[in-house]
């Protein structure tokens, strides 16, 4: 006992020998008025009388060796069968390695064996590995067999700083993020979803961040499956959502053309109280145009105008929109105007960019999305209303030059 002891001084006294970051000993030391201002009125969420039907915490660092002698292992393994139990189990979706373009392997890499095997007679040796060793372990990890030999090694370091060393609190949260990135470049996602549990045997500490990380991987995939599954697993382990969450989950979405997901998840970030960013708004307004939505045009903006101050191309167009949508193009008009007059100058030339996309492109977008018996009429409203718009616009002094003949053949295509 008093040899173990001595041995762990010795490792106790050097944690940062390695000269990296001691994850396995846990923590490193506009105003308005008049008519401009009754539209404001309409624009921050008071609808017409006709409204149309259409990282992350800190690392933990409670936890020093008081005494040195060694926890009873029956006692060690008693309390590792107690937490296994409470586990989360797995998704029953299957991620292929194939996703990330790393080729499948039934054997770990050598390099990844030769770690594991010295950390491995490291501990049997009671004495702590190097931090060194376990970074080059997770920076060579290229296969899922590599990231198995990693999660086996991450379980038996738990082991021996709880039973050996008395260090109770997990590796710090950096461990939490190499890891998850391993793990996305190799592929093996149901592992990425292991370090966001709360209860884990790997001594993971789960962030959002890292939660973050997967999800960003989903979006280069365009997985809303994948998405889906880290957005539960979220919510199963009590992880806070972020306002960057929501630009995330929200771009995933819009990149699927998700309108159905977008509202389900847009819903639960507002009642979880999430204050969104200017992006996520811009998303969430912009696909609500897409989809000819004007009703939730109006209570998005509703709920933009309590965060957000000033409106940036997306959703001031979005608005425009919505007004054409409710057969208002006189508002539309004013909308867009007003939008070009608080527009910084730098972003006034793209007003004539929207516009023009707003003629040639959404009302072929936005009419294929009706039911088919609505299509007809959706298409005659558009074509007399943008021309009545575009009057409008020019009578107020904004005269923007813009090709309508663009307007009638891509409502006919729809």
């Amino acid at each position: 006992m008093q040899a173990a002891a001595a041995r762990a001084r010795r490792v106790l006294a050097s944690p940062a020998a390695s000269g990296l970051p001691g994850i396995l000993w846990g923590p490193s030391l506009g105003s308005a008025s008049g008519a401009e201002g009754a539209l404001l009125l309409h624009l921050h969420g008071v609808p017409s009388p006709a409204s149309s039907p259409h990282h992350a915490r800190g690392f933990s660092s409670y936890f020093a060796p008081q005494s040195l002698g060694n926890f009873k292992l029956p006692a060690m393994a008693s309390q590792w069968l107690s937490e296994k139990s409470v586990h989360y189990q797995m998704t029953t979706s299957h991620f292929s390695t194939e996703a990330s373009g790393v080729e499948a392997a039934d054997h770990p890499t050598e390099a990844v064996e030769e770690m594991y095997q010295k950390m491995l007679k490291s501990v049997e040796a009671e004495t702590m590995p190097p931090n060194a060793w376990l970074w080059s372990m997770i920076s060579s990890c290229s296969n899922k067999e590599d990231i198995k030999l990693l999660f086996q090694i991450l379980q038996k370091l738990r082991v021996f700083r709880l039973s050996n060393l008395r260090i109770n609190a997990n590796f710090n949260d950096h461990l939490c993020m190499k890891v998850t990135e391993a793990c996305a470049c190799v592929g093996t996602l149901d592992y990425g979803l292991k370090a966001l549990w709360k209860h884990n045997v790997y001594g993971i500490t789960p962030t959002i961040g890292s939660a973050h990380y997967l999800l960003q991987h989903a979006k280069t995939l365009n997985d809303t499956k994948l998405m889906e599954n880290i957005m539960q697993v979220l919510r199963r382990n009590s992880l806070p959502l972020q306002p960057g969450t929501a630009d995330i989950v929200f771009g995933i979405c819009y990149n699927a053309d998700r309108w159905d997901l977008l509202s389900k998840h847009a819903d639960r970030f507002v009642k979880a109280g999430v204050k969104l960013h200017r992006t996520a708004f811009d998303i969430w307004m912009e696909f609500a145009a897409k989809v000819g939505d004007s009703q939730s045009i109006w209570n998005i903006n509703s709920l933009r105008g309590k965060s957000v101050k000033h409106y940036t191309l997306a959703t001031g167009f979005a608005c425009a929109k919505g007004s054409l949508l409710d057969r208002k193009p006189e508002n539309a008009a004013a909308m867009i105007k007003l939008l070009y007059k608080h527009l910084p100058d730098q972003k006034k030339p793209f007003v004539k960019d929207e516009l023009e996309k707003l003629i040639a492109e959404w009302p072929a977008e936005v009419i294929k999305r009706q039911k088919k018996d609505d299509r007809k009429a959706m298409e005659e409203a558009l074509v007399k209303d943008i021309p009545t718009m575009i009057d409008c616009l020019t009578k107020s002094g904004l005269d923007i030059p813009v090709d309508l003949e663009k307007l009638t053949p891509q409502v006919q295509a729809a």
